[in-house]
């Protein structure tokens, strides 16, 4: 059988303060989003610049560091996963959401922002249950 790769790496900057919650169970999730730009010169050299937002989850221990660590305009390399969450609106109505479930995080920027690296490898893996409760 072969195996699937689901990666991301992403370096942008803090759209806002992260948001610590707390699932039923006590698990910590800290969410926050990151804005990440590209520039291009089209073909007659009119200079393009486009802006992509990422929403970003963290779990455990790495939410905890997340929230303690960071504020909002701060550069950031964040890596983990891309996941799709579904749900039902109160009138029925379908919807889903992108997000990168963080793994590892890394504060860039100048000497005084940064020198703090983040891992999920720090805190045990989450259950898939405590992945399936969101306090938002």
């Amino acid at each position: 059988m072969s195996r699937g790769l689901n990666k991301v790496m992403i370096i942008g900057h803090l759209g806002r303060d992260p948001e610590m919650r707390y699932t039923p169970s006590g698990r910590p999730v800290t969410t926050f989003t990151v804005a990440t730009s590209r520039s291009w010169n089209t073909v007659d050299g009119e200079r393009h610049s486009e802006t992509e937002w990422f929403n970003v989850v963290a779990w455990g221990n790495l939410a905890e560091i997340c929230k303690q660590y960071l504020t909002k305009g701060q550069q950031v390399y964040i890596e983990g996963r891309l996941q799709t969450r579904r749900w039902d609106d109160k009138e029925g109505n379908k919807h889903s959401s992108v997000e990168v479930v963080a793994n590892e995080m890394m504060m860039l920027g100048d000497r005084r922002d940064s020198g703090h690296q983040a891992s999920e490898s720090e805190a045990p893996e989450p259950s898939s249950s405590d992945e399936d409760e969101f306090p938002f």
